[in-house]
């Protein structure tokens, strides 16, 4: 199965520059989708598939943070690389705190645009990669059994057997056996895989304090 060609959305109002990047992204490998308004990009379909969005900030309807936000609203995590005409140090920083990959000024050279769209598919690509990944991870979480996860939670809070035992009323050779279930089913090669896992999973307790000698 060969891997989706990325989509690059142009949003700008000039026909010029529109006609200018819808050729860059072509010469790139890239599928281009070209809009003249933000009202008609934020209309469009937009695939799950990978891409990300180049925008210029002064638009007829809405500028181009504002347009970062309605994305982030719909749910949408397309990275984005901003174009102005001038430069407004402000609004760029605002746009990077936000998120965004870059904040050209006009008129840039076709190599630099060219590089801030690859960054941002790469961008992109790492962000679907771990997507997947924590999907896959709570799928594993998933096929634990109740007490499975409760001997995970233990575990990853840095109780030994016998502690986790004592909490859960079964006797230490059961939590021993329950454990290294956790570790088959989770696909963890060590304490410190399951604890990065359920770090990622959200499920890390604190450990109980130790018991006066």
């Amino acid at each position: 199965m060969t891997a989706a060609t990325p989509i690059v959305f142009v949003v700008d109002d000039d026909e010029s520059v529109r006609t200018s990047l819808h050729r860059l992204v072509r010469s790139l490998g890239y599928q281009a989708n070209v809009f003249a308004d933000a009202r008609s990009f934020l209309r469009s379909r937009r695939t799950e598939g990978p891409g990300c969005v180049v925008l210029d900030v002064e638009l007829p309807d809405l500028n181009g943070l504002e347009v970062q936000h309605e994305l982030s609203a719909l749910g949408s995590l397309m990275p984005i690389v901003f174009l102005t005409g001038r430069g407004d140090i402000p609004m760029s920083v605002r746009a990077m705190k936000a998120g965004a990959v870059e904040f050209l000024t006009k008129p840039f050279q076709p190599d630099q645009l060219a590089q801030a769209i690859r960054a941002a598919l790469e961008a992109d690509a790492r962000r679907r990669r771990e997507r997947d990944d924590l999907d896959g991870l709570r799928l594993r979480y998933e096929s634990l059994t109740a007490r499975e996860r409760e001997v995970m939670a233990g575990v990853v809070a840095g109780l030994l057997n016998k502690q986790i035992a004592a909490e859960l009323g079964k006797t230490e050779a059961t939590v021993k056996e329950q454990r290294a279930h956790v570790m088959s089913k989770m696909q963890a090669a060590s304490l410190a895989d399951l604890v990065r896992f359920a770090t990622r999973l959200g499920i890390v307790k604190k450990a109980a304090p130790t018991p006066p000698k």
